[in-house]
């Protein structure tokens, strides 16, 4: 396996690209020269917020999708489809067995050396709002969702699908860009995550047009198994990072599993509301001064080049982004970038810190029956295309995304 030191020096090379990228694209023409049409944008202005709405109601008609289900095999089904509709080459599903185990020890610690509360997701200030996962079907009002619902989850063999934009001149490095498809609560799993799957399959729609060429691979995965204890991440680091960067068969310029260069993970997208008032109630509305939270784990091995690869992300959402500004933080926390966060920089995309305000109550639909298309206004939807314009102009700048015309790719 390649070193870390390679990957972070990798990356520093095209966060620095993304910046000084973003530098020019701000930059007023100057001498009557024809400005140049920047590729970057023309790929970020094929996102709409109608799109991405209607991939978000697609994921709702499987209901909650919860794991071990049919109707989560069906949904796996319905974004394998959609993907190979996109263009999108190598469609593949990694299989892993499934076995509920006790929940005091169902997720791996993100470190062995260091014991997860020195990690955690920072302390929390303010007044809170409960949370916590909705386990009655009696609380969904909606009879036909809940009999959609109500097949309960079996142990056993499961699934997860990928594709992969393959890179012209470097095919064997790869930026990955991931969500999870399950949900819980009774509900549809509108935000959590369907809001995060129907980014990465938008942003493989784009990326894999037929006059788009990348430099270097990007893989869109929709994780499974994440409610349970991010099972599906922690299966593809285990089955598939010892094979990064080996060519198979040899000679033939195919790598099954590039190097990673970089991992951007998408969970809940919608909802900023603020934070509870006092007496645990939220804002109605979606907050003016929303923003879009970008987190890095400080206390990862990663952790230096996680920080720039969240700061290329700031470079891409202050240049194509038309809305909603982003932050960053260093709090990464349960979400399935943290089975990579060790072996490669990983970031995680967020509505809201997850530790200090999504723990806090800040989303009051997490784990509920109110976690419904219906629910979310276009304002809220607004938030979710703005994390899927700010993902794609740093993905398409790292990957050095170019256009041209399909007879040439």
């Amino acid at each position: 396996m390649p070193n870390a030191t390679s990957n972070a020096a990798v990356l520093l090379a095209a966060a620095t690209t993304v910046l000084l990228a973003a530098q020019a694209s701000a930059a007023e023409p100057t001498g009557g020269a024809p400005a140049v049409t920047d590729p970057i944008a023309t790929l970020v202005s094929r996102l709409d917020l109608g799109r991405y709405k209607s991939a978000i109601k697609g994921l709702t008609r499987f209901g909650d999708r919860r794991q071990g289900t049919d109707r989560n095999r069906a949904a796996i089904a319905w974004i394998e489809a959609q993907l190979r509709s996109y263009g999108c080459a190598n469609v593949e599903r990694l299989r892993y067995t499934y076995a509920p185990v006790d929940k005091a020890s169902r997720t791996p610690p993100i470190r062995a050396d260091v014991p997860d509360a020195a990690v955690g997701g920072g302390r929390y200030r303010g007044p809170r709002a409960p949370t916590g996962v909705n386990d009655d079907p009696m609380r969904q009002p909606n009879a036909e969702l809940r009999n959609l619902n109500f097949q309960p989850s079996t142990p056993g063999e499961r699934e997860e699908v990928y594709c992969t934009k393959i890179g012209s001149s470097h095919p064997e490095e790869m930026y990955i860009v991931g969500a999870h498809m399950d949900g819980i609560g009774w509900g549809e799993a509108a935000n959590d995550d369907g809001s995060g799957s129907a980014l990465v399959m938008e942003l493989a729609r784009v990326l894999s047009s037929a006059d788009v060429r990348t430099e270097r691979s990007v893989r869109f995965v929709l994780w499974n198994n994440e409610e349970t204890g991010l099972n599906g991440a922690y299966a593809y680091v285990a089955q598939r990072a010892a094979l990064q960067g080996v060519e198979s068969p040899k000679g033939s310029g195919r790598y099954p599993e590039p190097r990673w260069l970089g991992m951007v993970q998408h969970d809940m997208m919608l909802f900023d509301h603020g934070r509870p008032r006092e007496d645990g109630t939220l804002n109605p509305e979606q907050r003016p001064d929303a923003d879009i939270n970008i987190e890095f784990q400080s206390r990862s091995k990663q952790a230096d080049g996680a920080q720039r690869l969240a700061w290329a992300l700031v470079a891409a959402n202050e240049a194509y982004a038309s809305d909603y500004p982003a932050v960053v933080g260093p709090h990464m926390t349960n979400t399935d970038s943290t089975p990579f966060m060790d072996l490669v920089p990983a970031i995680s995309v967020r509505e809201n810190e997850r530790g200090t305000q999504i723990g806090a109550g800040w989303d009051p639909h997490w784990h509920q029956p109110t976690d419904l298309y219906a629910t979310f206004t276009d304002a809220d939807f607004r938030l979710g295309l703005n994390a899927a314009q700010t993902t794609l102009g740093a993905i398409a700048r790292l990957s050095g995304a170019t256009l041209g015309t399909p007879a040439a790719n």
